[in-house]
Order: structure tokens, then sequence, then C-alpha cells
């Protein structure tokens, strides 16, 4: 389904609590702008404690409320089951990012729905939630969902910011996401990432005859879904800037193809092909480019290509293999691997090619980086022994190891730049998984995927 399908209302839809429970202006057909009021931006106060403790909850994520126990092409068993359903997604999103430990609806009391816009102060102050995220789902007669978020302070009593969605049935996780995203962005400051996708190598069959296919699903592991199936091996993904394209490398009878996948459309449009190794294409942040590295005549160079096809442009040409190319999020600078020191270390070069320069002269080796869409952090796998997570400064300099198993590799980043995607491979058996960790280091989980999963790519925040 077309992400244009999912209309985002501007402010939180008047219409869908009653009368009597309004804080605001009468019922209107159209979705109106709220103004939300001017708080200070301080983040998470106070202290927050294990999720599972009444005490000390921190964030309290009840069940959303309904105004009539309805059945939807959601949730057969009504908007009241999807109400839990939507608490229990947020909690999650909140719970996995590293900055949060809140209470979802399975641990909560479930409020009305008139005190969605009139919270029970005393119930909450009770078990010493500090923030209070309540919200509601209703059905309406074209089949679509209007969901609302709403995130309190309890101690003030105070409404810190509200918002509504009207979305298609089908597509409830999004709202969910969006209300995680409100929620985190006003506590945190910092920009969201929960409605966002994954594309990824699914992984199936024996080590040595392994099948790989194109495949995406939601930021947290749900709605997935295969888009190539598996004739060809499809590698290394990544999502153009505004989210509509996914590029990668296919695989067939020894020929390297690189394509364009519309998401929208599920068209395919063919930018290179050769017979010689071609892999690790990556977007220009203005989706005019896309780099990629080939290799020809004993040599692997990185090239850029137009986004839509023709002539390629060299970038690197010397000897040794130059692989990879993450460009900086202003454009103007490209990270890049290359073993032309006698082993496989980090570089930097300007967008054109010119001034390549090495950066990383810690020891053991530098592989797969890419630039933070913050710009201040390089990510990239460490092989110094073991295969790491890492993460160092532009300069090269501020080495920091997030991850600490045999083998985890290819790094991604969160669109907010905070958490950091990558494939860990089993010791022995090879099998290969999808895991992501946050930047203290401290806060890693696994995705589920449904087979093996490798060379993850996080997309941008969904429009």
């Amino acid at each position: 389904m077309s992400v244009r399908n999912l209309v985002f209302a501007a402010g939180l839809a008047l219409g869908a609590v009653p009368a009597w429970a309004q804080d605001a202006a009468p019922p209107s057909a159209a979705v109106p702008a709220i103004a939300v009021p001017q708080v200070e931006d301080e983040g998470l106060s106070g202290s927050v404690t294990d999720d599972s403790a009444w005490r000390d909850l921190g964030v309290a994520i009840p069940a959303f409320a309904t105004n009539r126990d309805q059945p939807t092409p959601a949730n057969a068993q009504g908007t009241g089951a999807l109400g839990v359903e939507l608490g229990r997604v947020i909690f999650n999103d909140l719970r996995n990012n590293g900055l949060f430990r809140p209470a979802g609806p399975d641990a909560l009391p479930r409020p009305g729905y008139a005190q969605i816009t009139a919270p029970s102060w005393s119930t909450w102050q009770g078990r010493s939630a500090e923030m209070l995220v309540h919200g509601y789902v209703r059905a309406e007669s074209d089949g679509r969902l209007t969901v609302g978020c709403y995130l309190y302070d309890v101690a003030l009593q105070q409404q810190l910011v509200r918002e509504g969605w009207v979305v298609p049935a089908a597509e409830w996780r999004r709202a969910a996401h969006k209300c995680a995203d409100l929620v985190y962005s006003r506590l945190s400051g910092e920009s969201p990432f929960f409605d966002s996708r994954i594309a990824y190598i699914a992984e199936t069959g024996p080590k040595d005859k392994r099948v790989k296919r194109l495949a995406i699903m939601d930021s947290d592991g749900a709605n997935h879904r295969f888009i190539t199936n598996g004739q060809s091996t499809a590698l290394t993904p990544r999502y153009s800037p505004d989210y509509a394209k996914i590029a990668y490398v296919s695989y067939l009878n020894g020929n390297a193809r690189m394509y364009v996948y519309d998401i929208g459309s599920g068209n395919q449009t063919l930018i290179t092909q050769s017979s010689n190794p071609t892999f690790a294409p990556r977007w220009s942040p203005d989706g005019r480019w896309i780099l990629y590295s080939m290799a020809a005549a004993g040599n692997t160079d990185i090239y850029r290509v137009s986004a839509s096809g023709g002539t390629p442009q060299r970038l690197t040409d010397g000897p040794g293999i130059d692989v990879g190319g993450s460009y900086s999020p202003d454009g103007s600078r490209i990270v890049f691997e290359s073993d032309r020191s006698g082993e496989q270390q980090c570089y930097v070069m300007d967008a054109n090619g010119s001034n390549q320069r090495r950066i990383s002269h810690f020891g053991g080796r530098c592989a797969t980086p890419e630039w933070s869409p913050r710009g201040d952090q390089i990510a990239f796998t460490h092989i110094a022994g073991d295969l790491r997570v890492a993460v160092m400064s532009p300069a090269g300099g501020s080495l920091r190891h997030l991850t600490n198993s045999w083998q985890d590799e290819a790094p991604t980043w969160a669109p907010n730049g905070r958490i950091v995607q990558f494939f860990r491979t089993a010791r022995g058996s090879g099998e290969s998984s999808i895991w992501q960790v946050d930047l203290t280091g401290r806060n890693e989980r696994r995705l589920a995927t449904p087979v093996g999963a490798s060379d993850p790519a996080w997309g941008p925040v969904l429009p």
C-alpha cells in the first residue's frame, strides 16, 4: 500500500472526543490545527526505574480508549482491543530506545474515554507516574481510523503536546509510531525515528548456497514484506533520501545489475549493468547521485552515476580496493574504505573524488563506514580479532565500541542519528540476524525477522 494513502491531521481531530469531554472548540468535519501550550523543553524529569514497577513509573502508557467498541478491518475484535495494541506498540517503541523505561497497557488501569482530555490525576500520582500518554481510537464510517495522542506532565497536571491522525485501518501501526515519535521528541528534544522502515537482505538455505532476497519491514520488525523472489541474488540495499525508492544490486548468472526499486509503484529501473563485480550503492543526500563500487582489471574503484542512469564517473583511481562510500549529510564529502595502505582502513574524500585522506589510525582494520545523519560521527566495522560496531569522529578520533560480539558488521543509522543498526553472524551456524544498539552501547535488541537477515538499511522518517 502506498504511504501516500496515509493522511496525517495537522492537529487532533476535535470531533474525536464527546463535547462534554472537550477542552477545545466544538466538533468539526475538518481537522483543524491545535495550539500547543508553551512549556519548557527540559526533557524527562525525575528518576525512572524498571518498567514493571508500580513505584516511579516514569512514562505511563495505558491502553487507548474508544468511544464505541466497533469491529474494524484492523482488528475484528473491535476498537477496544485495538486500543490495547496501540498502547503496546508505543510502549515497545519507547522502551527499546535507551532513553526511557515506560510502563505499558498490560500493567496499567485503562482510562475511560472522557478521561483522555481530563485525566484522573490522583490515579497516576498514586503510582508515581511523571509523564502520562493518553490516547483514543475511533472507527469512522469510511473504514478509516481516527487516532488521538496526548502527553501530560502529571506533577504539573498540564498537557504538553497533542496530535491526531486519520489513517486507513491497515496502517494503524503508523499512528502508534507517530504517537511514540511525538512523545520521544517532546521529552528528549531529539528528532523522531519510529515511523520509518528498514530494508535488508533476507537469507535462507545452506551457507554455500544462500538465497538472498530484498525485503522491507517497519522499524520495529512488523509489516514484513519480500520485494524480490530469490531467483537472483540481492545485495546491499539503501533507501533514497525521500524514501520513495531503494537502490540495490542484483546478481544473475554472474552478471551484476544495479536497480532502483520504486516503493509506491513496484516498478524497477535498471541503473547500471556489468559482468564485473558491482556492490554497495549509496545515495547522495539530494537524491541525484548513487555511489557504487566496481571491480575491473584487478582493481576496485568507487563510481557515481545519476540516479536515473547514464554514464558513470570514476571517483577513485589508484591501486588497491576502494569500497563503499557514504556521503556526509551536506553532500560535500564521502567516507569510504580502501586497502591502499596494505589493509582495510577508512578514508574521506571530497564529493568529486579529490582530497583523499586516511582518517583511521588506530589498531586493527576499518570497514563499512557510514556517516551519521547528524554529521558528527561515522559508524563502521572495527576488525581487531572480532568484528565490532564502533563510532569515531569524521577526523578519525574518539574511537568507541558499541558492540562486543564475535561478528557484528555493516552499521546503518536511525534517521535521528541516535541508534545504530547492524547484522550479527552467529559463530558456527553462520546464521545472521539484525540488531540495533544506542550510542551508549548498553541497549541492544534483536529485530525479529522470519528468516536470516543481513545488510540492513534504515530509511528516513516516513512522510
